[in-house]
């Protein structure tokens, strides 16, 4: 198995998108159960293809866009096989000019630090990606803290949804998925208690928009990305606080396939987003965090 290098040229990125989902495999396996599956394209009134990596590779490449990479393994919580995070690496090695790969491992599998290191070690992610309410649990649990503790170690950031989703949306029960895990103040004492963790809250937090912007504001090994929300939908003190007091530790990240990076865009434009803060946004920023410098 290749191991990721980076070979970016990020002077020429006209940005780098911090949070893209691959969701089919090579073979056609889907990262989520078709009934999650196809409740999130409703909820996203989208049900267009989903893009195998490659594929998703060339989207970004035609738009001189870098892409953050990866799949989420709920497999304890969903009693569904996921996506190889080892795959991903492998297919972001191939398409190294374009894609950076983070990893995934199931917090409940007893060998999930294992996986974090193997993943680092072998496969060269460069971040990892958890969600709360998909994979089922509590990050601010005291039993989660060698998983943090191995990330921190790795020098590798650490990716968390936050706030609402549409997995599960509409569903009876929400097929038994717990908004609330994704809270981002469940955050605060893993930021706390890991200074040297960088966290990135995924998403506009709605309903705890206020909680992300008071986490980040208090512990600034904490970063809010900007997907999954178009532009026009961003709540105003999230605007306020990415051009003013957050404007160093704000990315940005579509969600696709289920928003696109040009709708991103072109909606941002019609924003109070600051012209002057959109290259830090778009670029920069991500440029610091990941260390491509």
């Amino acid at each position: 198995m290749t191991r990721y290098e980076a070979a970016l040229d990020v002077a020429s990125l006209t940005a780098i998108d911090m949070h893209v989902h691959i969701e089919v495999s090579h073979d056609g396996h889907a990262s989520l159960p078709d009934d999650l599956g196809e409740a999130a394209s409703r909820y996203f009134s989208t049900d267009g293809p989903r893009p195998d990596l490659d594929s998703v590779a060339a989207h970004y490449r035609e738009r001189r866009m870098a892409a953050v990479v990866f799949t989420v393994d709920a497999e304890t919580n969903l009693g569904h096989p996921p996506l190889s995070s080892a795959e991903i690496a492998e297919g972001a090695a191939r398409n190294n000019d374009v894609l950076i790969p983070f990893g995934s491992v199931d917090p409940h599998r007893p060998t999930a630090v294992d996986d974090i290191w193997r993943l680092v070690e072998e496969s060269g992610v460069r971040g990892f990606k958890f969600h709360p309410t998909v994979q089922g649990f509590d990050p601010s649990e005291e039993r989660w803290h060698p998983l943090y503790e191995a990330i921190q170690d790795a020098g590798v950031p650490a990716l968390f949804h936050t706030g609402q989703t549409g997995i599960g949306a509409g569903l009876p029960g929400g097929r038994g998925l717990r908004l609330a895990l994704s809270n981002p103040m469940l955050l605060d004492p893993v930021a706390a208690l890991f200074p040297e963790l960088q966290i990135i809250m995924a998403h506009p937090s709605v309903p705890w928009q206020d909680e992300a912007l008071s986490v980040a504001t208090h512990k600034h090994n904490t970063w809010i990305d900007l997907s999954g929300w178009s532009p026009k939908y961003f709540p105003t003190e999230l605007v306020r606080y990415a051009n003013t007091i957050l404007k160093d530790r704000v990315l940005f990240g579509s969600d696709f396939p289920m928003l696109t990076p040009d709708r991103w865009l072109d909606d941002a434009a019609m924003t109070a987003l600051k012209p002057e803060r959109m290259p830090a946004i778009l670029k920069g920023n991500a440029i610091r965090l990941l260390g491509l410098e």
